[in-house]
């Protein structure tokens, strides 16, 4: 009954399609962007929370905003 469902003739999959691969794409971006920043800089719990909570970008974007690169600052301040 569900290949029916997923796969019959008037199936609902290319509209999920339609909407499911862009949010997927979303996802991962920021997803991939924040893990990448809190395993930089040590942050594990962060880490943790981001790879387990599929939020669709949500607490990725959140910890990106909260959590600024402090990399640029050190490298411009050793640049004085």
């Amino acid at each position: 009954m569900m290949n029916q469902w997923l796969f019959g003739a008037g199936s609902m999959w290319p509209w999920m399609q339609f909407w499911l691969l862009p949010l997927v794409a979303w996802e991962l971006i920021w997803k991939g962007l924040a893990l990448w920043r809190a395993a930089r800089r040590g942050e594990n719990a962060w880490f943790i929370a981001i790879l387990v909570l599929n939020t669709l970008g949500i607490l990725p974007i959140i910890y990106l905003v909260l959590k600024p690169d402090l990399v640029k600052g050190k490298t411009a301040a050793k640049k004085k």
